[in-house]
């Protein structure tokens, strides 16, 4: 069976965009078919994308692109499973931020690039897991910052439209319908429900 390149893109959140490491690939020849994208963090594996790929699409003999070493995940112990796993299974990683993994040595040398490669993804990994511990040391920080400043962290408080009480005797007296009492307020149908609930006495 012909060897496939495949190539693994990866962002934290739906608010980040992929477009440098697409562009990166598209660059080196990737086809759209050839792409694996997820956007999630990258504190584990557990990510659907990946997933995909490592257990459905990549085959013995096959490579897999990536970008920078902290796509694969910001763990250092992952990093290093995740690379064992490929070279146990045939699959050949390169990383492009890594410029000697994309390169071919001749026979009889592959343990030169190998001592190289190992020394580099051990510093890379070691960064990598150091950069999500400040992500999430700055994360707690804000949070207590803004609790604080007594903030409210989350979705925003459902607040009661100044005509509330009138539409909603309206509607309780059967004068006009829910779709109608929601037009006149403002809401949605579940933050009207969720208001209705509060103000007669619920939650």
């Amino acid at each position: 069976m012909e060897s496939k390149t495949f190539y693994y893109a990866r962002v934290s959140s739906r608010e980040q965009h992929l477009d440098r490491q697409l562009q990166a690939f598209i660059n080196m020849g990737a086809g759209e078919r050839d792409i694996i994208t997820d956007k999630e963090s990258g504190k584990d594996t557990n990510r659907p994308g990946y997933q995909s790929l490592k257990m459905g699409l990549l085959r013995r003999g096959d490579t897999l692109v990536i970008k920078s070493l902290d796509r694969l995940s910001r763990n250092k112990a992952d990093i290093k499973n995740e690379l064992q796993y490929f070279k146990d299974n045939g699959i050949r990683v390169k990383i492009l931020d890594i410029p000697t993994t994309m390169t071919d040595w001749p026979d009889g040398q592959e343990w030169v690039l190998e001592m190289v490669n190992n020394i580099l993804i051990e510093v890379l990994g070691t960064i990598a897991q150091q950069e999500r511990e400040t992500i999430k040391a700055r994360q707690a920080e804000g949070i207590a910052a803004a609790k604080a400043k007594g903030k409210h962290l989350g979705r925003p408080r459902l607040t009661v439209p100044d005509n509330w009480n009138s539409v909603i005797s309206d509607w309780q007296a059967g004068k006009i319908t829910a779709v109608k009492a929601m037009e006149l307020t403002g809401c949605k149908k579940a933050s009207f429900y969720n208001l209705v609930k509060r103000t007669s006495g619920g939650v």
